[in-house]
């Protein structure tokens, strides 16, 4: 279960060297847009210290690599080789810039002995959207994401909520056709000034099935936290619906009624994944609210 996910610049050693406290499930080292041109082989050859930094607090490490041809495969050998768990892969427009990025590390990580990086495809710009079912079925892909700033200026558009949520929720229903996981929020995260919006746009997220979210400052880490983590009351009818399957399993009957409200296979399905997730959440944190 990845809820949060923080953007760290690679360069920042002041923000390096709070990351691991700020709670976040998963750190993006960017060796991209939060790197100017003249820092970015700089950047990266930190990355094995910058990310074993990050990891202290126990948090998944992701290298957000440069798409630029002389910088790609080299960001994600320094990446496989200083330990991150995965990469988040801008601009992606087709599986086979995947299918090459996998061609190249194959070898590093067998002579390394350490597990394949994991990737994230970054969709951001128009054609990429309506191509993300099979990016999100390319080799390693972990989760789909939407570089929402990217979209709106390919598109001539500003990045508001209204310009953004259907791009993204193509994104989003692409991500959930491959299997695997979607990251965001229906907005973008470049204004995290207003939380009581963010906090709405992060609960509107999880209701859509969204797994989690990126963001670039670490006061909203809470917020996603708190936000695509089930409540006690969610937890508490999720477990009656369990309780209550049994009792009709042993009546003959598949369907059946919970406080009133009609329970058959797709919501039993929904609260045993419920029931899973806060035991993940709960395991996070230590039993502790999350």
């Amino acid at each position: 279960m990845i809820r949060s996910l923080l953007y760290v610049p690679g360069t920042s050693e002041r923000f390096i060297a709070k990351a691991h406290e700020r709670g976040a499930d998963a750190i993006v080292v960017d060796l991209e847009d939060a790197v100017t041109p003249e820092r970015k082989v700089e950047a990266r050859d930190k990355l094995a210290e910058t990310v074993a930094a990050v990891r202290r607090g126990g948090a998944l490490v992701f290298v957000r690599i440069n798409n630029d041809p002389e910088l790609l495969l080299p960001d994600a050998q320094s990446a496989c080789r200083a330990g991150a768990d995965g990469l988040y892969v801008p601009k992606v427009g087709d599986p086979a810039l995947l299918a090459h990025l996998a061609a190249d590390l194959a070898p590093i990580e067998a002579a390394l002995g350490r597990r394949p990086l994991a990737f994230v495809p970054l969709i951001e710009d128009p054609g990429a959207i309506f191509d993300a079912r099979a990016i999100g079925r390319g080799p390693r892909v972990l989760a789909l994401s939407a570089g929402a700033e990217d979209i709106a200026t390919a598109m001539g558009a500003e990045p508001t909520p209204d310009v953004l949520r259907l791009p993204k929720l193509l994104i989003h229903m692409a991500a959930k056709a491959a299997g695997v996981l979607s990251f965001g929020l229906l907005r973008t995260v470049a204004d995290y000034g207003d939380r009581a919006a963010l906090a709405a746009a992060a609960r509107e997220a999880r209701q859509f099935g969204f797994d989690g979210a990126s963001c670039i400052h670490p006061s909203v880490v809470p917020v996603l936290n708190e936000a695509f983590a089930p409540g006690e009351a969610e937890l508490d009818f999720a477990r009656r619906v369990v309780d209550a399957q049994a009792d009709a399993r042993r009546d003959g009957r598949g369907a059946f009624l919970v406080d009133g409200r009609f329970v058959d296979a797709p919501i039993l399905a929904r609260a045993k994944r419920l029931l899973a997730l806060g035991a993940t959440v709960s395991s996070k944190t230590g039993g502790r609210d999350a």
